[in-house]
C-alpha cells in the first residue's frame, strides 16, 4: 500500500497536500482498495464552501457508494473533471491522477489536526 510522506491524512481516509495557500484533496490508496472498482465520482461545484468533517461528494464502486468527507473547511477552487469520464483513476493512481478537489482553506490550523503518514498507518493497521 502506498502512503506518501508529504501528505496529511484524515480519519475518513482522505489525503491532503499543501500547495501554498491551497490544498489538494483525494482518497487514500487504502480507501480505494477497500471500495473496489470505482465506477462513478460525484464532486462539488467550483465555488462551493466545504465544512470540515462534512460530506462534499461521493465515490461509487461496484460494491457500494461511499461519501467523501472534507478534511478541512474552505472554498472549492478547482475540481478534477477527468474523474467524470475516468473514475478508474481513483483505483489506478489515487495520489496523482485521482485528486478530487483543490480548496482554499478558511482555517489553516485545521491542517495541524490531520494525521501524519505514521499516525494514519497506525490507525489502518488497528482496524
Amino acid at each position: 500500500m502506498s502512503l506518501p510522506k508529504d501528505l496529511r491524512y484524515s480519519e475518513e481516509h482522505e489525503w491532503v497536500k499543501e500547495e501554498g495557500e491551497k490544498v489538494r484533496i483525494g482518497i487514500t490508496d487504502f480507501a480505494q482498495s477497500e471500495l473496489g472498482d470505482i465506477v462513478f465520482v460525484e464532486l462539488p461545484e467550483v465555488g462551493e464552501e466545504l465544512e470540515a468533517d462534512e460530506p462534499f461528494g461521493s465515490v461509487e464502486s461496484v460494491k457500494t457508494v461511499s461519501e467523501l468527507y472534507a478534511p478541512v473547511s474552505g472554498k472549492v477552487v478547482e475540481i478534477n473533471e477527468e474523474l467524470e469520464d475516468s473514475p478508474e483513476f481513483v483505483n489506478e493512481s489515487p495520489y496523482d491522477k485521482a485528486w478530487m478537489v483543490v480548496v482554499e482553506p478558511s482555517d489553516a490550523s485545521q491542517m495541524d489536526e490531520l494525521m501524519t503518514p505514521e499516525q494514519y498507518e497506525e490507525m489502518i493497521n488497528e482496524d
